[in-house]
């Protein structure tokens, strides 16, 4: 019941959100898209990467998990590392598997986030670090997905880009408000 809320309210918010900025949509087709952010954050790379990892309960918002609680989220920073949420009752969500780690330089995550998870879908999320300036780290994240979306990739697309330019809004102010 709480998945079709879900689902109701992702499909409610389409019709509403043509209007928002659609900038960091790269790509999008019926059958998939690619949504992509670049923003630097006063932190070295080697640093962000602990954070994006080790800290993740701290600048994801709940409203974007199962439990309603970021505190159950966990990342596993090594190859088939676990991007999961713990749920009630010994229950337990596997959002990414962790393809590749290369501390302080990339992240790679494959799978298909919150309501992505109910359809025919593939999706490679890769979070790029590189030096920005003296202090500083240039994040890149770059979300693919391709297969089967029943009403086509793109209304989601839209709608992805929304929640992950959030969480990059998120981690920014976390990281630098910890200053």
């Amino acid at each position: 019941m709480k998945k079709m809320k879900i689902y109701i309210f992702l499909v409610f918010l389409t019709l509403w959100l043509p209007a928002l900025s659609r900038a960091s949509v790269a790509d999008s087709t019926v059958n998939g898209f690619t949504v992509k952010f670049e923003q630097v954050i006063q932190v070295l790379p080697d640093s962000l990467f602990v954070i994006i990892t080790r800290d993740v309960s701290k600048w994801w918002n709940p409203e974007h998990t199962f439990s309603g609680k970021a505190s159950n989220l966990s990342i596993e920073p090594r190859a088939n590392g676990c991007f999961c949420e713990k749920l009630g009752n010994g229950g337990s969500v596997r959002h990414m598997e962790v393809v590749f780690a290369l501390p302080g330089k990339t992240l790679r995550l494959e799978g298909g986030l919150g309501p992505l998870q109910m359809f025919g879908v593939a999706g490679s999320m890769t979070f790029s670090l590189k030096p920005d300036g003296k202090n500083g780290t240039k994040l890149i994240l770059q979300y693919s997905v391709g297969g089967y979306i029943p009403g086509g990739a793109q209304k989601w697309s839209v709608l992805v880009d929304h929640m992950l330019g959030e969480q990059l809004t998120r981690l920014k102010n976390f990281v630098e408000g910890m200053r």
